[in-house]
């Protein structure tokens, strides 16, 4: 028998204590504050980003500097807001300069974020941008090839749909992108509502991932300790 709601938010709390004072990599050497993630502990969306960035690091909270604010705007465009979903990262804490994420520092938070899907147990699983998206899917395509194709993975213990997007850094520097992303963001809600990702065949998503492959891209500060009022 699963846990129940309550159960697995109180789970969720431990993992954020546990995150939070968590040395098993360099990382933890430089960083101001770990960055668990935040939203709905019940949520049927998560995002998964790739690591926190300075304005992240401060405040201990993900997605607050411009990306998170053209996430929020891509949100409210199908109806939804941040209090709707949980918004995480591969990473949990800063890499300095904001460098792309090394191996170790992967897979020491790769733990973390699989027990956050076992507990909070989305439907859907949105990866934000080529790390998220190749660790989570288990595949090394680019997110150029897979982005807005719906994919079905056992992830956490339970089956969901994962649907690759492109990083929203990536869209405020490029326009083509961001009207990208805007579209693939319009395939949520049918995710959402439809037919749950257990009633379909996994190698229907990944013939249509295939079939993606040709696809190109055109070329107020909260403590960190406020996180835990933030898991819905």
């Amino acid at each position: 028998m699963g846990q129940s709601a309550e159960e697995r938010r109180a789970a969720l709390v431990e993992l954020f204590k546990e995150v939070r004072a968590c040395t098993k990599c360099p990382l933890h050497e430089t960083r101001t504050n770990a960055v668990f993630g935040a939203g709905d502990a019940d949520a049927g969306l998560m995002f998964v980003g790739e690591a926190p960035g300075a304005e992240e690091d401060r405040q201990g909270l993900p997605f607050v500097g411009r990306a998170g604010q053209l996430l929020n705007e891509l949100l409210e465009g199908i109806g939804m807001t941040r209090e709707d979903v949980f918004i995480a990262n591969v990473l949990k804490s800063r890499p300095p300069g904001n460098r792309d994420p090394q191996p170790l520092e992967i897979e020491a938070c790769r733990p973390y974020l699989f027990d956050q899907v076992r507990l909070i147990e989305p439907r859907v699983i949105c990866t934000l941008g080529n790390f998220a998206t190749k660790l989570l899917s288990g595949n090394p395509a680019g997110i150029t090839k897979v982005r807005g194709v719906p994919q079905v993975h056992e992830l956490g213990g339970h089956t969901v749909f994962l649907l690759p997007l492109f990083h929203p850094a990536a869209a405020l520097r490029t326009p083509a992108v961001k009207e990208t992303l805007r579209s693939d963001f319009e395939l949520l809600p049918d995710l959402l509502e439809g037919p749950p990702p257990a009633g379909i065949a996994l190698d229907d998503t990944l013939e249509l991932a295939g079939d993606a492959e040709g696809q190109e891209a055109a070329s107020s500060p909260h403590p960190a300790a406020d996180q835990l009022d933030l898991f819905g």
